[in-house]
């Protein structure tokens, strides 16, 4: 396959703010992200009848910056209304905070967040930490699926800066988890070729190729992610939905959900639309 030369993002993004301290994460990641790729940022707050609220209301809370902000203030269901803005407005990124977390660190999306995650036409950044700078070591989960490629393409285009740990956790037989060296050797082999296949079937040009750092690990999807996050503590955590093992289930997938709640760094979920 021939090299393939990756275009950098470049589109407006689109944040949902209901003008609660919570958002104000989410909120300032966007405008850092428009201000760092040179697009517009939407700022969105979906109104009640009941409790109307002005743009200078929205803008009093924002943070000063140079990018360009939009304040816009539809009305109507808050996932619908966000969706549509969005398309309306050719963004790229939805970028959105969390309902509310618990002490043992566990996140709740809340419905209107999932909702977004399961409709979305575009990539939905949940953002979970405070932003102190621009997301340099950043996670890409992969099952070798056209969705989890996607996934890849979209943070390298994205993120033409960070390095890119890509990983993947791979099935061992009965007979290597009884520490049979020989077995597992083979498996750890074959998951290497596999591993390697992927990679040269997208084609990618030298320079993503070197930001993209490779770990095939055995165990669950759970259990790889979970030891790697908890040892390297990266900035960001991407996945696409729809995979082909681990990633696969209905709407965004059990185990998509699952990693919502327990990641503790921002996630991207990336669809691939068919």
């Amino acid at each position: 396959m021939g090299v393939c030369h990756m275009e950098r993002f470049a589109a407006a993004v689109l944040v949902a703010s209901d003008l609660s301290a919570r958002d104000d994460r989410a909120v300032d990641r966007a405008i850092a992200l428009g201000d760092e790729w040179g697009q517009p940022v939407n700022v969105v707050h979906v109104r009640k009848p009941s409790a109307p609220i002005s743009e200078a209301d929205v803008r009093q809370v924002l943070p000063v910056t140079d990018a360009e902000v939009n304040v816009l203030l539809p009305e109507g269901s808050v996932p619908e209304t966000l969706i549509k803005t969005a398309r309306e407005q050719d963004c790229g990124l939805i970028v959105t905070g969390v309902a509310r977390f618990n002490q043992l660190g566990d996140y709740f999306l809340g419905t209107a967040v999932d909702d977004i995650i399961r409709h979305s036409f575009c990539p939905v950044l949940v953002v979970k930490k405070r932003p102190h700078h621009s997301y340099r070591d950043i996670v890409v989960a992969t099952d070798f699926s056209a969705f989890s490629a996607n996934a890849l393409r979209t943070a390298l285009a994205m993120f033409p800066e960070a390095r890119i740990h890509l990983i993947h956790a791979f099935h061992l037989p009965f007979k290597a988890w009884l520490k049979d060296e020989t077995h597992m050797a083979e498996a750890q082999h074959a998951a290497d070729e596999k591993f390697t296949a992927f990679l040269d079937e997208l084609g990618l040009g030298a320079e993503d190729l070197e930001r993209i750092i490779r770990h095939n690990k055995p165990g669950s999807v759970e259990e790889v992610l979970i030891q790697f996050l908890a040892a390297q503590m990266p900035d960001l955590l991407v996945i696409g939905t729809h995979g082909a093992s681990g990633f696969e289930e209905l709407a965004i997938g059990t185990t998509t959900s699952a990693i919502l709640g327990w990641a503790p760094v921002d996630t991207l979920v990336v669809p691939l639309l068919e």
